[in-house]
C-alpha cells in the first residue's frame, strides 16, 4: 500500500465511540482520520476525546471531505440506506452497522444503488464472523468435527429500559429482533451456508415503547436441519450459542461481544471427548476493519456481501410477518 485509507465516521454514536472506532484505531493499514455530527461540538468533542484528527458539522460535510476514502455508518437503523447510498454517490466505500436497513425492501434498494458503483466496496458491519472462535468454529464443521450439524441454538438478551435509548424506538427500526435477533439469525445462516425454506416467531411487545422486547423463532432450512433462538431487551444480559451435530457439539461462550482485552472459548464435545479451545485477545472490530480494507486494497469482494444482508433482512421481515399471522412464512416470498 502507497498510503493508509482513511475513514471517515458519521455521527458520535455510541457504539462507534466505545466499540468500534478504539478497535479501528488499531489498524495499521488504515487510518480513523474523521468525525462527523449534526452538532459542530460534539464533533470536536469526540475527535478531540478519541484523538480523531478533523471533525465536520454535518454529514454532508463529511462526505464531501476529498481526505476520506471510506465511510463507517453506525447511525440508527432507519439512516443506514439513505447515508450508504449518499456516501457511495460520494465516490466513498463503505461499512454500514447491522441490519442493514428497516426492512427487506430498504436492503434491495441499497443493492440495487451499490450496482452502480462496481469500484466501491460495501459491507454489512456483522463483525462477529472476523473474530478467531467463529472462524475456527466455521471449520470444525466443515470439517465434519462434530458429524453432520443439524441444530444451531442461540440465545442473546440485555436489559434495557431507557425510553430515550434508539433500541427502544420502534419509529426508527428499535426492538430486540433487529438489533440482537440479526445475530442468532446470521449464525444460523452462516453455519448452514444456506437459507431458511421457511420461519415462525412469536413476539412480545412493550406496550408503552411498541418494540419488540421478546422474540423467537425458529429456522427451516430443510433435509432436518433447524435453528431456534430468543432474543429479549428486558431479561438478564446473557449470550450463548450452541451447534449440535451427529456426533458431537461446539458451544461459544460469547458469540457477540468478545471482549477486546481478554481471551475467549469455546468448547468442542465428541463422544467420549471434549476440548476447550481458548483463543488469544483479538479485538473483532479491529479484524472487521482491516479485512474491508484489504479487500477495498486487493480489488476482492468483501467478507460479508451486501446480498447477505438483503437475505439476512428477509428472515427477518418473515419473522415479524410470521408474529403477526401465527403462520410459516417463506422469506423468498418477501
Amino acid at each position: 500500500m502507497k498510503r493508509k485509507l482513511k475513514w471517515g465516521i458519521i455521527s458520535t454514536a455510541n457504539i462507534g465511540l466505545g466499540r468500534v472506532i478504539p478497535g479501528m484505531q488499531k489498524s495499521t493499514i488504515s487510518e480513523v482520520y474523521a468525525i462527523s455530527s449534526r452538532d459542530a461540538g460534539k464533533a470536536k468533542s469526540a475527535a478531540a476525546k478519541m484523538g480523531i484528527p478533523k471533525s465536520h458539522g454535518s454529514y454532508e460535510e463529511l462526505l464531501a471531505d476529498p481526505d476520506i476514502d471510506v465511510i463507517y455508518n453506525p447511525l440508527p437503523n432507519h439512516l443506514h440506506v439513505e447515508w450508504s447510498i449518499k456516501a457511495l454517490e460520494a465516490g466513498k466505500h463503505v461499512l454500514c452497522e447491522k441490519p442493514i436497513g428497516m426492512n427487506n425492501g430498504e436492503g434491495k434498494k441499497l443493492l440495487d444503488a451499490s450496482r452502480r458503483f462496481p469500484r466501491l466496496k460495501i459491507m454489512e458491519a456483522f463483525m462477529y464472523r472476523h473474530h478467531p472462535q467463529w472462524k475456527r468454529t466455521k471449520s470444525l464443521v466443515e470439517k465434519g468435527a462434530i458429524g453432520d450439524l443439524k441444530s444451531v441454538q442461540s440465545f442473546f438478551s440485555y436489559h434495557n429500559t431507557d425510553p430515550h435509548n434508539v433500541r427502544n424506538m420502534a419509529e426508527i427500526g428499535g426492538g430486540g429482533l433487529m438489533d440482537i435477533g440479526c445475530y442468532c439469525i446470521s449464525f444460523a445462516r452462516f453455519l448452514f451456508n444456506g437459507e431458511p425454506r421457511r420461519v415462525v416467531g412469536l413476539l412480545d411487545f412493550d406496550p408503552n415503547f411498541g418494540t419488540d422486547r421478546m422474540a423467537s423463532g425458529i429456522l427451516d432450512f430443510g433435509n432436518g436441519l433447524h435453528s431456534t433462538f430468543t432474543c429479549s431487551t428486558q431479561m438478564m444480559p446473557y449470550q450463548r450459542c450452541l451447534m449440535v451435530g451427529t456426533d458431537g457439539t461446539i458451544e461459544i461462550d460469547i458469540p457477540v461481544n468478545a471482549p477486546p482485552d481478554r481471551e475467549t472459548k469455546i468448547w468442542l464435545k465428541t463422544r467420549g471427548t471434549k476440548e476447550e479451545i481458548v483463543f488469544d485477545v483479538v479485538d473483532q472490530y479491529h479484524a472487521q476493519c482491516d479485512a474491508m480494507v484489504q479487500a477495498i486494497v486487493d480489488g476482492t469482494p468483501v467478507p460479508t456481501p451486501l446480498d447477505d444482508a438483503v437475505h439476512n433482512m428477509q428472515v427477518i421481515d418473515a419473522i415479524f410477518e410470521s408474529g403477526k399471522s401465527g403462520d410459516w412464512i417463506d422469506p423468498s416470498t418477501l
